[in-house]
């Protein structure tokens, strides 16, 4: 019997898309022959799945779920919009976001090779498989995310463009503020913010832009060129980093200012604490 290595079965799960536990036990009874392996997944009626496994996926659709206290964030990627408009898919999106919320997996490799709660005999990536031979398009989970509620966090999640961009924003200092971060989520839609806040841009980039500041003023004296500098800096923070933005719905206020004006309503310091924002592809 030829020694099967995490290799073997990495390339032949590569190949075919077949779950790593599948993968070697088709390697096991090939006796470590890739070709074999590979005719066998076929002959035991993976074949159409393995067939598109290779085909690139540029389309797709991010969903989204609640468990408990766990909210949860995927993307799908399928091969044209036709079939992300398919209900079908749209159930395997809604399926794979709600076992994602319930089952809390720590990576996207675990999630695969875990037990699909629904059909236990499966794994969630020969689910994905059996969903590749129905629809007729290679589909992929391309990555998940969860988060974690406490008594003193909400969550706002906003989905735009029918699941093309998905946003999500936590606010700390209560668990009463869904409302107010799903506008703030809405609002991360639209303005498509780069940082949260001024301390989470990077030194390297802050000191990038005081360069080209400081290379379009030419012969002015040194205290008002840093003056110039530094409000171009402000520009920047103002226009990418989410707590800076004026808020897309009342542009006299920003994000900052919309949730200090909730904070004193509510009689609780509130705080912009974490956002993503997914589009699909990138």
């Amino acid at each position: 019997m030829a020694a099967i290595t995490p290799a073997m079965i990495k390339e032949l799960r590569e190949r075919t898309g077949v779950g790593m536990a599948k993968c070697k036990e088709a390697l096991d009874e090939a006796n470590g022959d890739m070709e074999l392996a590979i005719a066998n997944l076929r002959k035991a009626g993976m074949a159409s799945a393995v067939k598109k496994e290779g085909r690139e996926t540029k389309e797709g659709m991010i969903g989204s779920a609640e468990s408990g206290n766990t909210v949860a964030v995927v993307e799908v990627n399928a091969e044209t919009d036709f079939v992300v408009k398919n209900d079908r898919f749209k159930e395997f999106l809604e399926n794979i976001a709600q076992e994602v919320a319930t089952t809390n997996p720590p990576s996207l490799d675990a999630f695969l090779q875990q037990k699909y709660s629904k059909e236990p005999s499966l794994t969630v990536d020969q689910y994905r498989a059996t969903v590749v031979q129905a629809i007729g398009e290679n589909i992929q989970i391309k990555r998940i995310l969860t988060l974690q509620k406490t008594p003193e966090r909400s969550f706002g999640i906003y989905s735009h463009l029918g699941g093309k961009i998905v946003t999500v924003v936590e606010i700390t200092g209560s668990n009463q503020e869904g409302a107010l971060a799903k506008d703030i989520a809405m609002h991360t839609a639209a303005a498509a913010p780069e940082y949260l806040s001024p301390e989470k841009v990077p030194q390297e980039i802050i000191a990038n832009e005081r360069d080209i500041a400081k290379g379009q003023i030419q012969g002015k004296p040194a205290n008002i060129v840093e003056k110039i500098v530094e409000g171009k800096i402000n520009a920047f923070y103002d226009a990418n980093c989410l707590v800076c933005q004026k808020y897309i719905r009342d542009d006299s206020l920003s994000i900052t200012d919309l949730v200090n004006q909730r904070s004193k309503q509510a009689g609780k310091e509130l705080t912009v604490t974490h956002f993503i924002r997914w589009n699909v592809g990138q």
